[in-house]
Formats: structure tokens, sequence, C-alpha cells
């Protein structure tokens, strides 16, 4: 004996479910793409963008380098070098210089320079910079 109630249920449930599911999918698939363009974009280069050249901080030349003189002034260092990047208001005999340079398909180049000061005159520096050995001239 069959009972016709019951099979109108079934249909009724599984029309239901079929459409649960396509709301489901038209929901979550087109999410998934727009994660994965999302995560795409971040990674790879678009062919034709222009990618900008990011330089950060003082630049320091060799030259700038070779004018530091133990026993300068704060002032006059501040004069061949500009003002330091860092400011650290805890540490007044340490001046901190930092260089960075993001060339697009390169990677990052950071330089530092420390300047140390004693009773406010140069007294020494290090990081990644180093004075030009002068060659002594020969009398003739």
């Amino acid at each position: 004996m069959e009972y016709p109630d019951f099979h109108l249920q079934l249909k009724a449930q599984s029309i239901e479910f079929v459409e649960l599911k396509m709301i489901f999918m038209r929901t979550l698939i087109p999410l998934f793409f727009v994660q994965f363009f999302l995560a795409a974009c971040s990674t790879t280069d678009f062919p034709f963008v222009h990618r900008l050249t990011i330089q950060q901080g003082n630049v320091i030349t060799q030259s700038m380098i070779d004018k530091l003189k133990p026993g300068m002034t704060k002032s006059q260092v501040r004069y061949v070098l500009g003002n330091a990047v860092v400011d650290d208001s805890l540490v007044r005999n340490r001046w901190d210089y930092i260089y960075s340079i993001q060339v697009p398909g390169n990677e990052l180049v950071q330089k530092k320079l420390q300047i140390y000061f004693v009773e406010d005159r140069l007294s020494y520096f290090e990081g990644d910079y180093a004075p030009t050995e002068s060659k002594p001239e020969l009398d003739s």
C-alpha cells in the first residue's frame, strides 16, 4: 500500500535540498574565485604595470663619509650628513642614519650608520660605511 502524501513530502524535501545546494554553490564558488584572484594579485606582477622605486631615509655617499673627522661638533656632522632619521631622546650621544631602497624586481637594500659623540664631539662611527683609505703621497 502506497502513501501518496509520503512521496510528496520526499519530493518536496529533495526540491528544498537541491535549492539549498544551488544557493550554496552560487555563493561559495564565486567567493572561492574572488579569494583566489586576490591572493594571486598580491604575489605576481601584472604586465605593463609601472612599479616605483622606493627610497627612504638619508642618502649617504662615500664623499660624505670621507668628510667626517673625529672631533667635529654635532652641527658640523649635521651639516655634512643631514638630520638623523632616528632621533632617540634616550640616547643623546648616538645618531642613527638609515637608508633603504626597493628597486622593482630586486631585493630591499638597507644601510645603517651610527654616529657616536663624546662631550658633543664626534668620537667614532660604525655601520655599513667605512672611510676611504688615503694614500700617502711620495716625495720625488
